[in-house]
């Protein structure tokens, strides 16, 4: 199944033909900070799978992580982490058919904002699945 995405604007898109490796929902600072959002849900394919149209710009926004953005409206795009050097994840909210993302669990639990309350049956996992900070 392919799965298609784009930025607000329209200047960059993205698709894959891959199935997620993996999909959830983001509650660490990192993520909240750069999307200005109290959770951030991504799913991880493999890097080679992802065709762009048109060029994310890119930041590094800690050691080993890069984020891409569109350069003209600015929405967040991709994260990317030396840790998993195979994958890139995307954002699942700039998904065509939002239909498509089906979360397994929630990432970096620990961190989550106390006023968002989640009352969902998901596992929730106090950091990342495969990083224990």
């Amino acid at each position: 199944m392919t799965r298609t995405g784009r930025c607000a604007c329209g200047a960059v898109a993205w698709e894959t033909d891959a199935d997620p490796i993996w999909s959830g929902h983001c509650h660490c600072e990192s993520c909240r900070r750069a999307s200005s959002a109290a959770v951030t849900s991504f799913f991880g394919v493999p890097r080679t799978s992802v065709t762009w149209i048109g060029d994310p710009a890119t930041r590094e926004s800690s050691p080993g992580v890069t984020r891409g953005y569109c350069a003209k409206c600015g929405t967040q795009m991709f994260y990317q982490n030396v840790i998993w050097p195979e994958e890139t994840h995307l954002f699942a909210a700039t998904l065509d058919d939002v239909s498509l993302f089906v979360p397994e669990a929630h990432y970096h639990y620990a961190e989550r904002v106390p006023w968002l309350h989640v009352q969902d049956d998901l596992p929730k996992h106090p950091a990342s699945a495969d990083d224990p900070a």
